[in-house]
């Protein structure tokens, strides 16, 4: 099945230029524009997307506000922030919810690595971004708070692993891996992988 991928950036250079990269190198996606964000906005309410690949200073946008509001109209719509910006400006973003980053300067190969773990694993964030938010501290401690299973699974999270990939290691269902999941989110008060990732850190 065709995974569904919308550009929203008001320049069409950046717009045609993405989309030849990615239908040149990807299978089975199919890929919209969107020119600024009240139009943006239209195409979600009209159609179903799997990934947003979004512009944060594009014509109309609203910046980190943008995230809640394309959410509440799509609450299953991956994010990917896709700017010139430094990755500290990206983890604004992230923080309210997108679910990765990837910078315009990127080569053709960085940025079809990015889509496509995103589509396959449901985030996507560059190590240089880990790194930087991995130093803000937490004091959670999973040791204490979770099962040996989970605590696995929070292991291989914090490593960077996605959902099917923990699960096809661990020989569980996707489902299974979900609830674990859900779980270890639950256990650490936790709401996203940058959280996670911050106190997997602290770990070592």
């Amino acid at each position: 099945m065709k995974k569904k991928i919308l550009i929203a950036d008001d320049h069409s250079v950046v717009r045609l230029g993405t989309s030849m990269v990615l239908q040149d190198t990807l299978n089975n996606v199919s890929i919209d524009f969107a020119k600024n964000y009240p139009n943006l906005k239209e195409k979600l309410r009209a159609e179903k997307f799997d990934l947003l690949i979004l512009d944060i200073e594009m014509e109309g946008s609203i910046y980190k506000l943008m995230i809640k509001e394309l959410k509440e109209i799509q609450k299953d719509l991956l994010i990917m922030i896709f700017s010139s910006s430094m990755e500290n400006v990206a983890i604004e973003y992230i923080l309210e919810g997108a679910e990765g980053y990837a910078s315009k300067l990127s080569d053709d190969e960085t940025l079809t690595k990015a889509v496509k773990y995103i589509l396959e694993n449901g985030h996507y964030y560059p190590p240089t971004l880990v790194k930087v938010l991995a130093q803000k501290p937490d004091n959670n401690d999973p040791v204490k708070k979770l099962s040996k299973r989970e605590f696995e699974i929070f292991k291989l999270l914090g490593e960077g692993n996605g959902n099917l990939e923990i699960a096809n290691e661990l020989n569980i269902k996707a489902g299974t891996m979900s609830t674990y999941k859900k779980r270890i989110y639950s256990k650490l008060s936790i709401n996203s992988l940058i959280d996670l990732f911050k106190i997997y850190k602290n770990l070592n």
